[in-house]
């Protein structure tokens, strides 16, 4: 199978910690080769995340004047690396010790990896941030993480569900969300956000979502019985010990007011911190009101499955704010940065999936 694939294929390479410039479009990277235990997949479309901005930039680094710990696993990016966590295609070759039933089948990847390389993990690495990932024509992952979808849905509207619907569906498991709960969201409109809004939703709870004036009939639209501002008073806006969950991706200067809306025995939920990582606790509100803070990387076994489920059910609907060519890959990231828009930005690898 492996002797009909071009040797060579079209990608963007991040060659260090830097600015836009550091994203490279080759025509000249090797096909990667799928060990026993591994597929691999020609990639439709994949996906933009906040997480290719922030390996880019050396965020996830602690020692600030040292990029040898700027992986999310507190080791040095392999560079050159092919970012794109979000990734649908089909499965074009096998290795030796894979389902044949997987082969051509179209398949999303499930981004937090047990599994590189025929290694099972002891700790996760992540698709595209700590190993190469989709902005590439073709895309080598373990067959366990190799998940077939049957549904109508298009490359491009399939690529904006696994990173994002996966961190909220595993926020909202670990926070053991279920119906009647009032849920808080900060971050609505971006994609993880939105998909926390929908898959809440879903489980028959009620939402308040965090966002923009300008984005709220969006977000509403989604399922949000309620929006309040970024820069609201939350504890004026909802009052103390008012709402069950707090769904956070945010963080920043107003942490403080998460957990005092929280009632007893609230749980607290975090996957990202956009507004700024350092916050400022006063334990006396964490073990006075009995909280539970929780947090999520690492998929719960259930989850991408669930997912999964869900997308072939039609319980949650894609959210594409826009598609991009492989070439524009340096405008993705930037319109992502600017935070302008509602749902995920995916980039059209093929150049068979929409408008760009």
């Amino acid at each position: 199978m492996m002797n009909q694939l071009p040797k060579m294929m079209r990608g963007v390479q991040l060659t260090g910690h830097g600015g836009l410039d550091k994203l490279v479009l080759r025509q000249d990277i090797p096909v990667p080769v799928p060990g026993p235990r591994d597929v691999l997949i020609r990639v439709g479309a994949a996906g933009v995340n906040n997480t290719d901005l922030n390996t880019r930039v050396g965020w996830y680094s602690k020692s600030n004047a040292s990029s040898s710990d700027a992986g999310w696993t507190g080791t040095a990016i392999p560079f050159p690396l092919i970012q794109g966590a979000d990734v649908c295609g089909e499965v074009v070759a096998i290795g030796t010790e894979v389902d044949p039933k997987l082969l051509h089948q179209r398949v999303l990847v499930e981004p937090c990896l047990m599994e590189v390389a025929g290694k099972v993990l002891d700790e996760p690495q992540y698709f595209g941030s700590d190993c190469d990932g989709g902005f590439a024509e073709y895309a080598v992952v373990a067959a366990r993480h190799a998940h077939p979808v049957n549904t109508s849905l298009s490359d491009v509207e399939l690529a904006s569900f696994p990173c994002s619907y996966s961190t909220a569906e595993n926020l909202l498991t670990r926070a053991n969300v279920g119906a009647n709960d009032l849920v808080l969201v900060t971050g609505a409109s971006g994609g993880v956000g939105s998909a926390a809004v929908q898959l809440a939703k879903a489980r028959g709870a009620r939402v308040i979502a965090v966002t923009s004036a300008t984005k709220a009939k969006r977000i509403l639209a989604l399922g949000a019985e309620q929006t309040l501002e970024r820069q609201a008073n939350l504890v004026q806006a909802l009052g103390k010990n008012s709402v069950d969950v707090v769904i956070d991706l945010v963080a920043g200067a107003q942490w403080p007011s998460l957990l005092e809306v929280l009632k007893p025995f609230g749980r607290y939920a975090a996957s990202g911190a956009i507004g700024g990582p350092m916050v400022e606790l006063d334990v006396r509100t964490l073990y006075l009101k009995d909280l539970s803070l929780l947090g999520c990387t690492v998929l719960h076994p259930t989850v991408f499955s669930n997912l999964i489920r869900r997308i072939e059910a039609g319980e949650v609907a894609p959210l594409v704010a826009k598609t991009y060519a492989l070439a524009k890959i340096q405008d993705a990231q930037q319109d992502f940065g600017a935070k302008e828009h509602v749902g995920k930005l995916v980039i059209d690898v093929s150049g068979q999936n929409g408008d760009r």
